[in-house]
């Protein structure tokens, strides 16, 4: 590529996929103490909006007080978000082709199940299945214990963002490809999650495709969830985003964005108190993070730092939602603060960079064994009489 076509593309892949990745991290960081709570109540706990890094909600006694010990939640820490989305990242480099739910149950499981790791919120080494939620602690019970076919070991889960949640790298080894990035993240997707939760897992991956499109702005990000999207999910973003169009800023579109997305979310205005009808399958129904990431996405003009902001001050499950925003907007070029970067790499005392550089380095073998089988299948279909592609 000439350095003229180069400037006139963007940021290059690898850059995307590092701030993707180091963007999704510390948007999980920066929304990991206020988790669970109301913009009002993040407002009063903090005498104004969260503007960066913030410590636990209940200061030094976050080691027992209910409902988040004991994990040390803010001053930096990453999440299973992030743990669970390094994880997927280990799984691409040891399969190092396009993933599906097998690789799911013979790579990801064992991964959770048997490496100790450093635990930002537990300060300790310990084994990723100690901390991940109960939602990904299912797929151990029914892929390891249950021997459960793995594209269907999702059916039975609660119905969340918990697939959704690390698809970023499935997003960036599609690369420009939002519909081949559904489909992987679907086929992932069916081992953990089922209806609208894999759903989601699906067309958040696309959306991280779509943002490394060269020229890819939030608009067409949004574009692009909408052409694949299907049911409540469809429709919640289309509504979502209708209202985000009229902010320039969160801080206004905070209480009509949660309106916007009532209808379509089953938890409830309370989030620790779910209703009855709360995580169960339905096609008229959405996770709440994704169309709130996208919503901020455009609210910010795909600024990171606004984006993240956005997404943190809204509360209810914000990590996930600034894991999300922070990956879309890093995926569209608008890398995280470098004072953020650092301080969450510091404080979680994990490489936030080498995930990117491997996933890059798999990205570019899986692009071009995909080129090969490409040019395989031309032949073929040329060779039995079909009309042969022009270069």
């Amino acid at each position: 590529m000439t350095p003229k076509a180069q400037e006139s593309s963007g940021p290059s892949l690898d850059e995307r996929i590092t701030g993707a990745l180091v963007g999704a991290a510390v948007g999980d960081a920066l929304g990991g103490p206020v988790e669970g709570y109301s913009p009002d109540q993040i407002l009063q706990r903090h005498g104004g909006r969260v503007h960066g890094i913030v410590g636990p909600w209940n200061g030094d006694a976050w080691r027992t007080a209910r409902p988040i010990a004991p994990y040390h939640k803010g001053d930096g820490h990453v999440t299973d978000d992030t743990l669970m989305t390094h994880a997927l990242i280990r799984v691409y480099a040891q399969v190092r082709d396009h993933l599906d739910a097998y690789a799911i149950a013979d790579h990801l499981v064992p991964d959770l199940m048997t490496n100790p790791r450093w635990i930002p919120e537990l300060e300790s080494e310990a084994l990723p299945l100690h901390r991940v939620f109960l939602a990904e602690k299912w797929l151990v019970t029914r892929l390891h214990y249950g021997h459960v076919d793995p594209r269907e070991a999702g059916v039975g889960n609660i119905v969340n963002c918990g697939a959704a949640m690390y698809m970023a790298p499935v997003g960036l080894v599609n690369a420009a490809d939002p519909r081949g990035a559904y489909a992987e993240a679907l086929d992932i997707a069916g081992a953990h999650q089922s209806s609208y939760g894999r759903e989601a897992a699906g067309v958040f991956a696309a959306a991280v495709a779509a943002a490394c499109t060269p020229g890819a702005t939030p608009d067409s990000i949004v574009a692009a969830c909408l052409s694949l999207a299907k049911d409540g999910t469809r429709t919640a973003i289309e509504k979502v985003c209708e209202v985000a169009g009229a902010h320039t800023d969160f801080e206004s579109a905070l209480v009509p964005l949660r309106e916007a997305v009532t209808p379509f979310d089953t938890v409830g205005s309370d989030y620790r108190r779910p209703s009855l009808g709360a995580r169960r399958p339905s096609r008229l129904h959405t996770i709440e993070e994704l169309p709130i990431a996208l919503a901020m996405l455009l609210i910010a003009n795909g600024d990171h730092r606004q984006a993240v902001l956005g997404a943190v001050n809204y509360g209810r499950d914000c990590d996930s939602t600034a894991t999300m925003a922070g990956a879309l907007s890093g995926a569209l070029g608008s890398p995280a603060p470098q004072d953020w970067s650092k301080a969450v790499a510091e404080a979680s005392r994990l490489d936030l960079w080498e995930p990117a550089r491997t996933l890059a380095g798999v990205a570019g073998e899986i692009h071009e064994r995909d080129v090969r089988r490409r040019r395989a299948h031309e032949a073929a279909f040329t060779a039995l009489g079909g009309r042969g592609c022009s270069d």
